[in-house]
C-alpha cells in the first residue's frame, strides 16, 4: 500500500461522537410518525445516510413524514448538540499527523455543511478542516453510492486510486469501495455494525491511535 495523497474522513462517528444521539432522536421521530423503529435499528441501518434517503425509504412503507421533515431535522440540529459534542478519542492527533506528512484532507459527509459547522465547530476540529467540507446535498446520490467520495476527491485534485477513506457505516464503507478507495472502518462504538463493516469490504480498526500503523502516512 502506496503513501495515500489525499485522507477523506467521514464527519459523524469518525470526527465527532453524534451518531447515538442523533439515531435517538431518530428513533423517536419515527416512532411519532408511526413507523416504529428502535434506537438499535436506526443505529444499524440508517447510520451514514442523508435524512432525504431515510425519509424515502421509511415513506416507502407507506408512512409520511411530511414535506418538511429533513428541513425541520435540520432545524433541531443547534438544539440537539447544544449540550456538547466530543470528538472521537484520538482523532484528532491523527489528522495532526495527516497534517504533519504534508497529506491533503478533507471531510466528505451525508449530513449538510450547516451541521458540519456545529459539530466540528463544538469539537474545536472546524479550523483543520474549513477548507474543505463536502456533503451529500453536493451530489445527486448519497452513500452507499459512490459519488460523493469521488466529487470530493475530484474537487481536491486527486485520483480516487490515491484516496483513502476513514468511515465508520457500511453505507460509506460502501461508498468508498465503490469509488475505487481504501476505507478503513472503525468500530469503536458498541453499536457499531463490526460485522456488516467487515462485509462491505473495510479494514477494521476499533482506536484511532491504530490507525497511523495501518495507514501509512511517511
Amino acid at each position: 500500500m502506496g503513501i495515500p495523497q489525499l485522507v477523506i474522513f467521514d464527519c459523524d462517528g469518525v470526527l465527532v461522537d453524534t451518531e447515538n444521539l442523533a439515531n435517538r432522536r431518530l428513533a423517536e421521530w419515527l416512532g411519532a410518525a408511526g413507523f416504529p423503529a428502535s434506537f438499535e435499528y436506526c443505529r444499524k441501518n440508517f447510520s451514514g445516510r442523508s435524512m432525504a434517503s431515510v425519509q424515502k425509504e421509511v415513506e416507502a412503507t407507506g408512512v409520511s413524514l411530511g414535506a418538511d421533515f429533513v428541513e425541520r431535522w435540520n432545524a433541531g440540529l443547534p438544539d440537539l448538540f447544544a449540550h456538547g459534542v466530543e470528538a472521537i478519542p484520538y482523532v484528532r492527533e491523527f489528522i495532526e499527523a495527516v497534517h504533519a506528512a504534508d497529506i491533503a484532507s478533507c471531510v466528505a459527509s451525508s449530513a449538510r455543511v450547516s451541521k458540519m459547522h456545529i459539530t466540528l465547530g463544538q469539537t474545536g476540529l472546524l479550523p483543520l478542516f474549513e477548507h474543505a467540507l463536502f456533503s451529500s446535498s453536493m451530489v445527486s446520490r448519497g452513500k452507499p453510492f459512490p459519488d460523493l467520495f469521488l466529487h470530493a476527491a475530484g474537487t481536491m485534485g486527486f485520483a480516487p486510486a490515491d484516496c483513502i477513506v476513514i468511515e465508520d457505516s457500511v453505507a460509506g464503507t460502501l461508498a468508498g469501495i465503490a469509488a475505487g478507495m481504501r476505507v478503513f472502518s472503525y468500530h469503536g462504538d458498541p453499536h457499531s455494525d463490526r460485522d456488516g463493516l467487515a462485509e462491505a469490504g473495510g479494514v477494521l480498526f476499533d482506536d484511532m491511535r491504530e490507525l497511523a500503523g495501518l495507514v501509512p502516512i511517511h
